[in-house]
């Protein structure tokens, strides 16, 4: 004869079984078999851009490549990664001064990457590149 199924095994079955679906979540982008948020499809020394379309104060997004690249101050080029540290969303505009990203609004700054606005609780890692002639080139 089986005895009735109490709250304490109902709540251990079920407990085991949530556990066990959480363990397969990942945030979107999170890849910890890679160092780097950079697609496949991007290689170094592949020109992502002249210097002229980059504008002063701003950037451009390269959503293939998953790399921003900024001009905070004149001739001074940065890389930051355009994969945003929240939840992984890609970040959709340059403007003001800042990188923004369309899912929960996060903002960061063109110049260092930093967090100008969360939810984002780091900021965007920097990705390496080179200017060369008027070229730049993910390094």
């Amino acid at each position: 004869m089986t005895s009735p199924a109490t709250r304490r095994t109902v709540l251990l079955a079920t407990g085991g079984a949530a556990a066990a679906l959480t363990v397969g979540c990942s945030r979107y982008g999170d890849d910890s078999s890679s160092s780097s948020t950079r697609s496949t499809n991007a290689s170094a020394g592949q020109e992502l851009s002249k210097t002229s379309d980059i504008p002063l104060g701003g950037g451009k997004i390269f959503a293939d490549e998953k790399v921003v690249v900024t001009q905070p101050t004149k001739d001074d080029f940065k890389a930051f990664s355009a994969i945003c540290t929240h939840q992984g969303c890609t970040v959709a505009t340059v403007a003001d001064g800042l990188i923004q990203c369309p899912c929960h609004g996060s903002e960061f700054r063109v110049a260092d990457g930093s967090v100008a606005r969360g939810p984002a609780p780091t900021p965007l890692p920097g990705e390496r590149i080179t200017v060369v002639g008027g070229s730049i080139r993910l390094a």
